[in-house]
């Protein structure tokens, strides 16, 4: 007992310098009497102090829990409520959301863990500080650390409110955030002095850091200490030592409700124009993708293919959450934000190629050949060598705005609005970082010409738009500068609430849903099915095991026309004919495709597996840009047939003796049926049948009442929305062996047709005939 004593009185002459400048305390485990006190505090000194980290968060050992009840308060200890939580995705005191059941990533209870914890439902004045600010951090920090395990938690909720959840949903939407995100009916005593970030490894040791005097820096260096890259090598480590990486290949996305990726448009974030020639560039953020369109709505062209970072074609580039953009007339060119790679992308409208201006890229041209070209189209080609970012001010980070000023200068700044970032618009070079939005206000004029525009637009959409963005206080309307432009007489304006754009009348005031059209030059959206290159590495496509028919066919080798009947969904019409480049087809195994339906019978020849491999590398190298440029123009042009209300999509293969499958993916975009006889109809009737389309698979539970309260808060008569119902029909086919002519030498090709109809909510019966 004395010498316990003893070890307590030398640590008391430790606690003001401990607790000085904070009230905010941490608990740590109990330390082991084995090890002398006095050299344990004073490494806590050396470690923590001396690098100024009392500034913001301040850390005690205790070698006995405390003996205060908080059930009053309803508090738990946060760590063991986050390890216990893990397991399940909901109990009675806690809801995962943006988190699917079985990934292993997140059920992994070994590595470093960095939460943001707090009230986020609350109004940014409550909360004390700028939640957009606070996601930022978090999305720099992993891309710096990417093995680190991150997660938002919200405290304090009702967990079993859709009021909440859906608020949470939108806040998921439009900050992008792809951690997962817990919310919990408990308090924490973490987060009694306002939002924080709390750092542990292996649920132990937590360090507290309070958002209000956060030094990031300072942060940088605890999760580099506590060896978050403990498994990788020396080199890899200084490899992430930057703001911006390279994304990989599988793009993590935010996973709560998304079949909400079906709707025509997922966050329309900004837009810009070109008067002269009658064009406008809608940045379709959460599908990573921009479209170009007339003065009409009728669609022209789309930049972006798939989540990602490449150059090349519109058709092949790729995007990740394009924002704001710029046209330059005298180049034809349009300057892209592209905000979750931090970088600035240039899309030549003439070549119809995208290049990146920032950061700088450098391709190593001794390893330009075929087979590099080969390897990189089958999926297998390394990534492309990207000069690294070293952390620092002059650094993009969330960049979101884009303004072109007099003097061939870029004014691009933050989301949150508290970074501005002068480039010059030739080179990419960074010149100078303002910080501050009054600061940003001050060197940017243009900011304060385009809010005062904002006058003219109704209130009611201006105060949906803030539910979530609050700040900055002085000018709340700062963070829509990018989501409208002037075109001719009207105002074009991106409803990020509604998911749709609007038309307004500057004269008069009226608005008007603005009507795009065309939708065979997006595609086959990407979430949809693999690209073609992979489909022989994934047999069930990127999101694996989703069919909505699945048939199998046992017939002899030749030519094999099938004709699928597909039937729309019931109370629904289709918004336009169905265009062959809104459809996907592939033979895959002892069978290939031939394009078109019709065809002499007589000129098809026996076809091989490995015939097929090299015919096809054949069309990938030698096709010509020209070749196929021309080819998608004419395909777009053509409609699929529609009969009878049912949309018929024809399809032929060649096939040889063996097993077979042909896959084919189709969107079709729908809206609900107007009909007369029922306009009784309710905004609850018709939110539940667009989310009943769009998940069909859930019998109910929280996405289904997600998806379903997110339409609600539309605010628009869901009668207009168009949302995208997805195709998936995989044939099966066993082909025998050839059947041989009477002289036993020659084979005998038979033609052959299926009829399959389909339904997209039953399976209907299917009819052979040959």
């Amino acid at each position: 007992m004395a010498l316990r004593y003893r070890r307590v009185k030398q640590i008391t002459r430790f606690l003001p310098q401990i607790c000085a400048g904070n009230r905010y305390v941490q608990k740590f485990e109990q330390v082991s009497l084995l090890h002398p006190l006095p050299n344990a505090i004073q490494k806590i000194n050396t470690k923590f102090f001396e690098k100024g980290c009392c500034c913001c968060c301040c850390l005690r050992y205790s070698t006995i829990k405390s003996q205060v009840s908080h059930e009053s308060r309803n508090e738990v200890d946060l760590l063991s409520f986050i390890e216990h939580s893990l397991n399940e995705i909901q109990g009675p005191n806690h809801c995962w959301l943006n988190k699917v059941e079985g990934h292993t990533d997140f059920f992994n209870k070994d590595g470093t863990f960095l939460v943001l914890a707090g009230q986020f439902l609350e109004t940014s004045q409550t909360v004390g500080c700028d939640p957009i600010i606070m996601f930022e951090n978090l999305k720099l920090l992993q891309r710096r650390f990417p093995h680190l395990h991150a997660m938002v938690i919200q405290s304090g909720s009702s967990i079993f409110s859709a009021t909440d959840q859906t608020y949470i949903l939108q806040l998921i939407m439009k900050e992008y955030i792809t951690f997962p995100f817990l919310l919990s009916n408990k308090n924490f005593s973490e987060t009694e002095n306002g939002a924080c970030y709390i750092l542990f490894k292996d649920f132990k040791n937590p360090i507290v850091y309070n958002e209000r005097n956060l030094d990031l820096g300072m942060l940088i260096k605890a999760i580099e200490e506590v060896n978050v890259q403990q498994n990788e090598s020396a080199s890899l480590v200084n490899n992430y030592r930057s703001t911006w990486v390279k994304q990989p290949d599988i793009i993590k996305e935010p996973q709560s409700c998304s079949s909400l990726l079906n709707l025509l448009l997922y966050f329309p974030g900004c837009i810009s124009a070109d008067e002269s020639g009658n064009r406008l560039f809608l940045s379709d953020s959460n599908h990573h993708r921009i479209i170009i369109c007339g003065g009409n709505g009728k669609i022209l062209d789309c930049i972006g293919s798939y989540p990602g970072f490449e150059d090349g074609e519109f058709e092949s580039a790729k995007l990740f959450r394009p924002a704001a953009s710029y046209y330059d007339f005298a180049e034809d060119c349009l300057y892209i934000v592209d905000s979750e790679n931090n970088a600035i992308r240039r899309a030549d409208l003439g070549t119809r190629v995208l290049e990146t201006l920032y950061p700088t890229c450098s391709v190593s041209k001794k390893n330009s050949n075929l087979w590099t070209w080969i390897m990189n189209k089958l999926g297998f080609g390394r990534d492309v060598d990207m000069k690294s970012v070293e952390f620092d001010s002059l650094s993009l980070s969330s960049p979101w705005h884009l303004v072109k000023a007099v003097d061939n200068t870029f004014f691009v700044i933050s989301r949150s609005f508290q970074t501005l970032w002068i480039m010059d618009s030739d080179s990419g070079q960074i010149k100078e970082v303002v910080k501050g939005f009054p600061n940003i206000v001050d060197i940017c004029g243009l900011i304060l010409e385009k809010v005062s525009i904002l006058k003219q637009m109704p209130l009611e959409w201006l105060q949906q738009q803030a539910d979530v963005d609050l700040y900055p206080k002085e000018l709340p309307d700062a963070r829509l500068i990018s989501s409208f432009t002037t075109f001719q007489n009207h105002l074009i304006i991106c409803d990020m609430v509604g998911q749709r754009v609007l038309k307004l009348n500057r004269e008069s005031g009226v608005s008007a849903n603005f009507q795009l059209s065309n939708f065979g030059i997006l595609g086959l959206p990407y979430w949809l099915s693999s690209s073609l290159e992979k489909v022989y590495a994934f047999s069930d496509g990127v999101h694996g095991g989703w069919t909505d028919h699945l048939q199998c066919f046992r017939l002899l080798p030749g030519r094999i026309h099938i004709r699928l009947s597909v039937e729309i969904p019931v109370g629904t019409d289709l918004v336009e004919t169905l265009q062959e480049g809104c459809i996907w087809r592939q033979a895959r195994g002892a069978a290939i495709e031939v394009s078109g339906a019709e065809g002499v019978v007589g000129a098809l020849e026996k076809v091989g597996v490995a015939q097929q491999w090299y015919d096809e590398l054949d069309n990938l190298a030698f096709l010509t840009p020209e070749s196929e440029l021309s080819v998608e123009d004419d395909s777009t042009t053509d409609d699929v047939e529609l009969q009878d209300g049912r949309v018929h999509i024809d399809c032929a293969v060649n096939t040889s003796p063996g097993t077979s499958e042909v896959i084919i993916y189709a969107a079709l975009y729908l809206q609900l049926k107007r009909d007369p006889d029922l306009r009784n109809g309710t905004q609850e009737q018709y939110a539940t049948r667009i989310a009943e389309i769009l998940n069909p698979r859930s019998s109910g539970g929280m996405g289904r009442d997600l998806c379903i309260q997110f339409l609600l808060k539309l605010n628009r008569d869901l009668r207009d929305v168009i949302f995208m119902k997805p195709l998936n029909v995989r044939i099966k086919l066993d082909t025998l062996n050839h059947p041989k002519a009477d002289n036993n030498k020659d084979i005998i090709l038979t033609d052959s047709s299926i009829q399959v109809n389909v339904s997209l909510k039953t399976q209907l019966c299917n009819t052979i005939s040959q």
